[in-house]
């Protein structure tokens, strides 16, 4: 009677060792695409890093973008970072902090720093601006809380800088995202939006401690009056989060708790 093809086989062992390579395969390919951005590393002077770790930078893949947006392919540097920024090294080596050389806040530098995003607004699932003004959608109203709208605005230094006019809304969550305020000839005039996060709505005011009056009209504005693009919800921002540390000299000094 002859044997069994696999009557000494551990079958048992094959299967371990497949699920090995299997996941050893899987954390290759996830490592790789988790590289598509960010790569290939380079140093503080932006030369090529020596050390680019043991995983080669993944090939071009190309993404087929919804409502007729076109393709984005990664990485191919088709968005290359920003360069030539007002900033200088602080230490000779690498990994030490840069000091801006100009208005780290119009720069866009340090805290106040943008990223190149898509010049586009964000969409919905039906291809529709996420983020448009309360004025212009019927289907929305202040439920519960303070209506913001009609109140002054206050800055950082006590200053009154405007009046909020409008409230812009992410429809699709159902949240007020920006404050809209009507600044006043002494500060610069027209419309910006100020991020909900960098602003106190009292009783009888608004308050914006970030950044002082004679900030605000350098706030980047939005081009377009019912919808504001990725680059430019950034780019403002950044700009009050970048006042946090840059509105004065004071708050760059060490501050005791």
């Amino acid at each position: 009677m002859t044997e069994p093809f696999f009557g000494n086989f551990d079958l048992a062992s094959l299967t371990l060792w497949l699920f090995w390579v299997f996941f050893a395969l899987l954390i290759f390919y996830i490592q790789r695409e988790n590289m598509r951005e960010g790569y290939p590393l380079e140093d503080d002077d932006g030369n090529t890093s020596a050390n680019q770790g043991m995983f080669p930078v993944p090939d071009d893949k190309t993404f087929k973008l919804p409502h007729g947006r076109g393709e984005k392919t990664v990485p191919s540097g088709q968005t290359p970072e920003r360069a030539d920024l007002p900033l200088e090294k602080t230490a000779a080596g690498n990994g030490f902090p840069f000091a801006p050389t100009g208005d780290p806040m119009a720069d866009g530098v340090g805290p106040a720093s943008w990223a190149p995003r898509r010049d586009v607004p964000e969409l919905d699932g039906h291809g529709h601006p996420k983020i448009v003004p309360m004025s212009g959608n019927d289907h929305f109203n202040v439920a519960a809380g303070r209506d913001p709208r009609g109140l002054p605005v206050e800055a950082g230094d006590g200053a009154v800088v405007g009046t909020i006019t409008d409230l812009w809304l992410d429809a699709p969550e159902q949240l007020v995202r920006y404050l809209e305020v009507e600044l006043d000839g002494d500060h610069g005039s027209g419309k910006r939006l100020i991020p909900l996060p960098m602003a106190r709505i009292r009783r009888d005011r608004v308050k914006v401690r970030s950044i002082f009056g004679k900030h605000f009209a350098g706030v980047p504005q939005h081009a377009a009056t019912h919808q504001v693009t990725l680059l430019e919800e950034d780019k403002i921002t950044g700009y009050y989060g970048g006042g946090t540390l840059y509105a004065s000299e004071a708050r760059q000094e060490p501050q005791l708790g």
